[in-house]
């Protein structure tokens, strides 16, 4: 029998303590690198010029990092050094459909994760943080498509964020009513699944028909069709 490896707590403080439904909160880092390796787009919430701004932009975790652009974060900083931010990274599961709409809910793993990101400045960090962006969303793309360009790595702001301050919510199940006095309504009550699957390849329209897409892109494209 194999044994599990041992739990690695999640950081507990008091912006990351769970105060609201607790019983959906996880403290296992495992469940922080689950999450973040199921997604590539997160929510940046960051304050420009006074005003608070949330902006989606594409992610990579790397072991204790999280890579991610942040050309609006990085003129923030710039005018707030040392600011803190906040990153989340959702996924829904699916609609939880219960007899009455006030216990009506959804299914979810979310991430939170608090810090002050640092400018990567260092070409070689920055292509390997590049790197990691690339191949979160698209695993093989890196060493198959063009690399940047010294020009095009000093024109992106790529950020670094340590992992050390995150929060972990999951919720999973029924409805929680079923055991309540709606239960006697006689009305349906479960679980509305949502699932997020890749279609197929659809090519530039202004591609050579000789050239084929590679094989990393076909192995997932088929990969999802199978699903």
């Amino acid at each position: 029998m194999t044994t599990p490896p041992p739990a690695r707590p999640l950081s507990a403080t008091e912006r990351t303590r769970h105060r609201r439904l607790r019983d959906q909160g996880r403290a296992d880092r495992a469940e922080l690198d689950s999450i973040l390796a199921a997604g590539f787009v997160c929510h940046l919430g960051v304050t420009v010029d006074g005003t608070v701004m949330v902006v989606p932009t594409v992610y990579g975790a790397d072991g204790g990092t999280l890579y991610f652009h942040g050309s609006v974060a990085s003129r923030s900083l710039v005018a707030a050094p040392g600011a803190t931010v906040c990153v989340t990274v959702t996924h829904v599961d699916g609609l939880v459909l219960a007899r009455s709409v006030f216990e009506h809910g959804v299914n979810y793993r979310s991430a939170m994760i608090y810090g002050v990101p640092r400018p990567v400045t260092d070409d070689e960090e920055k292509l390997a943080g590049l790197r990691c962006l690339t191949e979160q969303s698209a695993p093989g793309q890196w060493d198959y498509a063009r690399r940047p360009s010294r020009k095009e790595l000093a024109a992106t702001a790529l950020l670094a964020l340590s992992l050390d301050e995150s929060s972990v919510k999951v919720r999973t199940g029924p409805p929680d009513d079923g055991d309540s006095p709606d239960a006697e309504l006689g009305l349906w009550a479960g679980v509305l699944p949502l699932t997020a699957s890749w279609g197929a390849l659809r090519p530039d329209p202004g591609l050579d028909p000789a050239i084929a897409p590679p094989p990393h892109l076909v192995q997932r494209a088929g990969t999802a069709a199978q699903a």
